[in-house]
């Protein structure tokens, strides 16, 4: 294994997979791979489990993620993408806020040892109720299968002041009747009227069946 810097901070890829470097060696979160290099050893982000790794995987060209940058998670589940966020992350901070308290469980387990990732249970749809543990951030995430999609990550962006946004959205979790295409056409419109401006929006294909990352920011 050759593993090369991405153009993406602390991202590395290998013959087209892609790796962070574990902030925590020897722990594996999902089963993935772990290669060790001159001394780091990295973390395969298998874009099967992840939709951001998936992003990456087919091309996305925007990737706000710093090595000190504060980040809110939205949909955190059992953690398996928020860990590698926080790998990124490394000097940072990532509020993984999930709803349902058995996958808020696993979350809190993967949490462990991860000094950088903060466990919050609660609801994406009411930013307040947790607002008391991330004042600010500079990246709201968001990876919620519900309606409003839209309004939910610029919610969350407008109440924590974040200049970037990133939502994988899924087409059936809006409407399971209408086409794809469709969903996320007005996804992005939605997004454009809240005041944000799309900076890329691209299929998860062949990774993720009608879903779409669209990465925004703050229109100032």
């Amino acid at each position: 294994m050759e593993v090369m810097d991405h153009t993406f901070g602390r991202v590395f890829t290998d013959r087209g997979r892609v790796y962070t470097a574990s902030m925590q060696p020897g722990k594996r979160v999902y089963g993935e791979r772990l290669y060790t290099v001159s001394g780091t050893e990295y973390r395969e982000w298998d874009p099967r489990r992840s939709k951001l790794s998936a992003y990456l995987t087919v091309g996305g060209r925007c990737f706000p993620f710093r090595s000190d940058s504060r980040v809110l998670y939205l949909g955190a589940s059992s953690g398996t993408t928020p860990s590698h966020v926080a790998d990124v992350c490394c000097e940072g901070r990532v509020f993984c806020v999930e709803f349902a308290q058995r996958m808020f469980r696993d979350l809190v387990k993967t949490c462990e040892g991860r000094p950088n990732m903060m466990p919050i249970l609660g609801d994406a749809t009411r930013p307040s109720e947790y607002a008391m543990f991330a004042d600010s951030v500079d990246i709201v995430y968001q990876d919620v299968a519900q309606k409003r999609q839209a309004d939910i990550v610029c919610d969350n962006m407008d109440a924590f002041g974040a200049e970037f946004g990133m939502v994988a959205v899924k087409a059936r979790s809006e409407d399971v009747t209408a086409p794809p295409e469709q969903i996320f056409e007005a996804t992005e419109a939605r997004i454009r009227e809240r005041g944000y401006r799309i900076l890329d929006a691209r299929s998860l294909e062949p990774h993720e069946k009608a879903h779409e990352m669209i990465v925004f920011r703050r229109d100032d």
